[in-house]
């Protein structure tokens, strides 16, 4: 049997996707009784066929869908016939839902795109379309729907053909095979449509029965990321994973990315049984003499052709999360089997994806597709998306509620990247912290605004240089006169203020000093991007915790005042969320203590904290 093909099916509101699919589902056989039963009874209150069957019913499973009839959700089905098993991805048609088209794109070997012959081409079509090639599919068909609406007329059928590979050609996609059909009917869909004699080509299911989509292995590299380190017992280490390219043979000489190091194959199986060669798309455990360092993550490659490593990338995104993306924000990656810390660090353009053009922007929302600076905290190993799908393609995970951000593919790396390494000093933060007599710290005072945090900061500034210590205080008014001035209060500012000043403090503390950081840092995920910058140890987050009114009431500048009549936009707590830390390292209750209460507390927790020897010496 030809191996199964997986394609999406796409194309404007009411062109009839879901009844295309239903009527292949039907005509091959894959409906059981019971749920045709169900069909027919639901076709009278939720169909648009009147009396008759409504297949689209089949796939439109979400009530919604049913009431609206459009489909919303992206609906996998799977079916079969003795020639080829499918896997059918059902877009929704909707400008709003291009994050479902762009999921249902995301794993297809092929779009049918379907037109209404009635309507023509329309700008979602190019749409569906473009987001299909971005996210790898090379092969179309077209499928001009509804044919019987408009008496199988031929001119009708060859000028939306026409219009469609005129598309498809700036696109770039391979020949596309255009059909005309009726999925009401079936006609040219499953079986020859006999009202359209001037048309002589295959039905859709005979095309997809006979489509070829399997890329040829000749040529390329062998490619496998890790899943899973096999450790039975300590007698057997295996390497499990799924060969993304290429081939691979028992005696193989290969290497592992990111780390470099070589070693050859010395066994393959498929499941438990022995082989001496496999290839693309097999799931293999392969052992590897002499045995070396390989964890989840990494991927084994032909040692003559290593994949490429970087930490820099320009990449396609198509952003899926109701939060704009701001840059600079710190995400969690996931690229093949590695996860690493990512974060964007550009917006180069976003995409008008009915017509190509490039447009200046500074955010991407819901929806959006754009191209992007992409930098992660490792290098890792990878290939461009056109290369493979496999290793090129990746998403980003919101790091506080754990949703999908945004899928993306690797179009290059960037090449600075590979030529800027961290320089090695001489003089240590080691040696920096003996010559002050003091273990560095960085105390992250967060709290919203008017809750005592520059306050309490200026007191433990002027207490520990008293005592003698080295410190050196950030706080978010002063930085934003000279560091951030550039930056407004929008979200994306937000962002962009805490990473700078993160990486000042970072560096501070590199320099040996005590750093107390006096930011409202209002996002949870920007703290712990902070914390993430500096050595276990090195950093203490102090929540300092006032209620919404006593911050209101206390207001010295008058900026609550202003936040509610309107006159100051994106204020934290009042149009603009505070994400109260839910772990910090101490938690001052302003309200219950005074300022010289907080710091004895703070210092406590300082003295506590850093190792006491050095400050002995003195």
């Amino acid at each position: 049997m030809t191996p199964a093909l997986r394609f999406v099916l796409c194309g404007s509101v009411d062109d009839g996707k879901s009844t295309v699919i239903g009527r292949l589902l039907h005509d091959c056989r894959q409906v059981f009784s019971d749920e045709l039963k169900r069909v027919e009874q639901d076709s009278g209150r939720y169909g648009t066929q009147g009396r008759a069957t409504d297949l689209a019913l089949l796939v439109d499973g979400l009530r919604d869908e049913r009431e609206q009839g459009i489909t919303i959700d992206v609906a996998y089905r799977s079916f079969e016939t003795p020639r080829r098993r499918f896997i059918v991805a059902d877009a929704p048609g909707h400008e709003q839902y291009t994050r479902n088209m762009a999921t249902g794109a995301s794993t297809a070997d092929l779009a049918v795109v379907l037109v209404d012959a009635r309507k023509g081409v329309l700008p979602q079509t190019a749409r569906h379309t473009r987001i299909a090639a971005i996210f790898g599919v090379r092969r179309a068909v077209l499928a001009v729907n509804k044919m019987d609406l408009v008496g199988w007329d031929r001119d009708a059928f060859e000028s939306i053909r026409d219009a469609y590979r005129a598309i498809a050609n700036e696109i770039g996609l391979a020949a596309v095979e255009a059909i005309p059909v009726s999925a009401l009917t079936g006609a040219n869909l499953t079986r020859d449509g006999a009202s359209a004699p001037w048309y002589s080509g295959p039905t859709l299911l005979a095309h997809l029965e006979t489509v070829d989509v399997e890329e040829s292995p000749a040529g390329r590299p062998f490619r496998m990321p890790v899943q899973y380190v096999n450790r039975p017992h300590a007698d057997f280490r295996g390497y499990c994973g799924r060969v993304a390219a290429g081939t691979v043979a028992v005696g193989d000489a290969v290497g592992i990315s990111p780390a470099g190091t070589g070693s050859r194959v010395a066994s393959i199986a498929v499941g438990d049984r022995p082989r001496d060669r496999a290839a693309r798309g097999d799931s293999v455990t392969l052992t590897l003499a002499p045995d070396v360092d390989v964890t989840r993550g990494d991927v084994v490659a032909g040692v003559d052709e290593p994949v490429e490593v970087a930490d820099q990338f320009q990449a396609r995104l198509v952003w899926m999360h109701d939060e704009p993306l701001a840059v600079g924000r710190p995400y969690a990656m996931k690229l093949h089997t590695r996860e690493v810390g990512a974060a964007v660090t550009r917006i180069r353009h976003r995409l008008d994806v009915s017509n190509g053009s490039e447009l200046a922007a500074s955010v991407l929302e819901l929806n959006d597709l754009g191209t992007v600076n992409l930098a992660t905290d490792r290098p890792v190993p990878f290939a461009p998306f056109d290369e493979s799908r496999a290793l090129g393609g990746f998403s980003l995970i919101d790091l506080a509620t754990n949703a999908t951000a945004a899928a993306g593919t690797i179009l290059f790396p960037l090449m600075r990247a590979a030529n800027v390494t961290w320089q090695q000093l001489d003089v240590s933060k080691d040696v920096r912290s003996r010559l002050k007599l003091q273990r560095p710290q960085c105390v992250w005072l967060t709290g919203m605004s008017a809750s005592g945090k520059s306050t309490i900061a200026n007191l433990l500034d002027r207490r520990l240089t008293n005592e003698g210590r080295h410190t050196y205080l950030l706080d978010g008014d002063n930085v934003r006169h000279g560091l951030c001035r550039d930056l407004g209060f929008t979200e994306a500012d937000r962002v962009e203020n805490i990473r700078r000043v993160a990486e000042v403090a970072r560096l501070m503390v590199d320099a040996g000093l005590i750093v107390i950081v006096a930011f409202i840092s209002p996002f949870r995920s920007e703290r712990d991007y902070a914390r993430g910058l500096f050595e276990p140890g090195d950093f203490m987050e102090v929540f300092v915790d006032a209620s919404l009114e006593a911050c209101a009431e206390r207001d010295p500048k008058g900026l609550y005042a202003k936040a509610l009549r309107g006159e100051i936009r994106n204020f934290t707590g009042i149009d603009s969320p505070y994400e109260r830390p839910e772990d910090p390292d101490l938690r001052l209750d302003t309200e219950e203590l005074s300022p010289e209460a907080c710091v004895d507390l703070l210092t406590e927790r300082l003295d506590r904290e850093l190792p006491t020897p050095m400050r002995e010496d003195r």
